[in-house]
């Protein structure tokens, strides 16, 4: 069992949406973002969720390429966050990865190593509809200054 954060806001559960996309959006972003053959990414059947994956595999949504600049194989600090949190990363809202990458993105920037010490100086851990995001903690200064307006159907 993954260890308990007192930042953690168990929020709404709900049951996640039926995909609704088609198989020339997933070979766009296989080709996209250069998928080497044998992470064999497949096309998700008929009417199955987000928590269908078969064994072996993962959920990934696009917004986390597209919005969040998130790329495979992930970083380090990227393993260390969910480590920590204790959750998987088809359970990360496109929003959070966006502030997890963000907040990467600057520390290297600055010549400075990310760390999850670091980063939960500026957000803390929320959780809305099952899905884990990131919001900023309370007096902490805002580093994500213009975040995407919106990410409409993300979870299908």
């Amino acid at each position: 069992m993954a260890e308990e954060h007192p930042e953690e806001n168990p929020g709404e559960e709900g049951p996640l949406p039926v995909l609704r996309w088609d198989l020339g959006l997933l070979e766009q972003i296989v080709r996209g973002f250069r998928f080497p053959p044998e992470w064999d990414a497949i096309y998700p059947g008929q009417k199955q969720t987000a928590a269908d994956a078969p064994p072996g595999y993962i959920t990934l949504y696009e917004d986390f390429f597209q919005q969040g600049n998130f790329r495979l194989p992930a970083t380090s600090f990227m393993a260390h966050i969910l480590q920590f949190y204790g959750f998987h990363i088809s359970q990360m809202s496109p929003p959070g990865m966006v502030r997890v990458r963000h907040f990467e993105f600057l520390c290297r920037a600055h010549g400075v190593e990310p760390t999850v010490e670091k980063f939960r100086a500026f957000y803390q851990l929320i959780r809305n509809m099952g899905f884990f995001s990131f919001a900023s903690r309370g007096a902490a200064k805002k580093i994500l200054l213009n975040p995407p307006k919106s990410f409409h159907d993300w979870k299908p």
